[in-house]
């Protein structure tokens, strides 16, 4: 599984429950034939974290890069319903931030070390 992480700030505090709202829609929006195949929102608690990372952390699930790519070709059309919903969730944001990480061992790598250890 390749996990898309996001964190971000919001241009106005007060518009917490509307990003959520957005960010619900947008992504629900993704699933299935756009690749995603889950998301979890949630903020950071107690002003605890680093604060670059800012207050808000997003993690898309992509089964494959290609699914990854997928979607994110759906956002970069930057026309239709996609980019509607994707609109009402960065016109919200601010100090974005992204990064891409994967399951560890991931199946390949995991495959590579059993054939190691069996002398295959």
């Amino acid at each position: 599984m390749n996990h898309y992480h996001i964190w971000c700030n919001l241009k106005q505090s007060h518009d917490d429950l509307r990003f959520a709202a957005a960010v619900r829609e947008y992504l629900d929006g993704l699933r299935g034939t756009h690749g995603l195949a889950g998301w979890s929102l949630t903020r950071r608690k107690l002003g605890f974290g680093p604060p670059e990372l800012g207050e808000f952390h997003l993690v898309l699930d992509f089964p494959t890069l290609a699914d990854l790519d997928r979607a994110f070709g759906a956002a970069a059309a930057r026309d239709g319903e996609v980019e509607k919903l994707h609109a009402r969730v960065y016109s919200l944001v601010t100090d974005f931030r992204a990064a891409l990480y994967r399951d560890f061992p991931d199946p390949e790598r995991a495959a590579r070390t059993t054939e190691a250890r069996h002398g295959a």
